[in-house]
């Protein structure tokens, strides 16, 4: 099988030191794109490895005012659930001087994700794009954003067109909507934002091979549209 050719890596000692240097490189990048276009987008994922950085980001003074802020994907769940990825960003991230920016979250009233994507599609359609810089996570599996190998969804995830997609993984609990492989890589930059040993086996198994429907962390990897830099710490 034909390996993928190892993105940018930088590698840190302690998660303090990468999310100091991950902030800020994050922060200059929304600060120029609104210095030079008016505006910037930012994606972001849920689950508990981004919020040190949510917490490192949210106090840097850049103009916040017109920073479009998303989500990679959400669980199809209300705002004030615990499993929320939008309750997270909302307590972590949009607050001290990031409390100014333009949240843009993919649940909304329809019952179902399927329901449901056509208006979180439209909510996302006045975000800048190429959103400026995503920042990605990794699961055991390989999965990033709700595109999981385990989802019948998946072959959809990685092919269409749309900006994003209901998933329903048959291994990790709630109905999901997640941006698609094609809205992920309409962008200016990709940060995966890894920590710990074994995240870094995972890796390194995705970098093996270029199967996606795998590990779909490869499609990722394995292009050269947009620019991938991984960030991993070791503790």
């Amino acid at each position: 099988m034909t390996a993928i050719a190892l993105p940018v890596f930088k590698s840190f000692e302690h998660s303090d030191e990468l999310v100091t240097a991950l902030a800020q490189r994050i922060a200059n990048a929304l600060q120029e794109s609104v210095d030079t276009r008016g505006k910037a987008s930012l994606v972001v994922s849920g689950g508990s490895t981004p919020v040190p950085l949510f917490h490192k980001l949210r106090a840097i003074a850049i103009d916040w005012q017109e920073v479009y802020i998303t989500l990679a994907d959400e669980r199809w769940l209300p705002a004030d659930h615990p499993d929320s990825n939008e309750r997270l960003v909302r307590e972590h991230l949009l607050q001290d001087k990031a409390a100014k920016a333009k949240f843009r979250g993919l649940y909304n009233i329809h019952g179902t994700p399927e329901a449901g994507a056509a208006m979180t599609s439209e909510t996302l359609s006045n975000l800048p794009r190429p959103f400026d810089v995503v920042i990605l996570g990794m699961g055991n599996d390989g999965h990033t954003a709700s595109l999981f190998p385990c989802a019948e969804e998946l072959e959809a995830g990685l092919t269409t067109d749309a900006v994003c997609l209901a998933v329903r993984p048959t291994q990790a609990p709630h109905p999901r909507i997640s941006l698609s492989l094609s809205s992920l890589l309409n962008a200016r930059q990709i940060y995966l934002h890894l920590s710990g040993e074994s995240k870094k086996t995972v890796l390194d198994e995705a970098l093996s091979s270029q199967d996606a429907k795998a590990m779909p962390i490869r499609a990722v990897l394995d292009q050269r549209k947009v620019p991938v830099d991984v960030y991993w710490s070791k503790a």
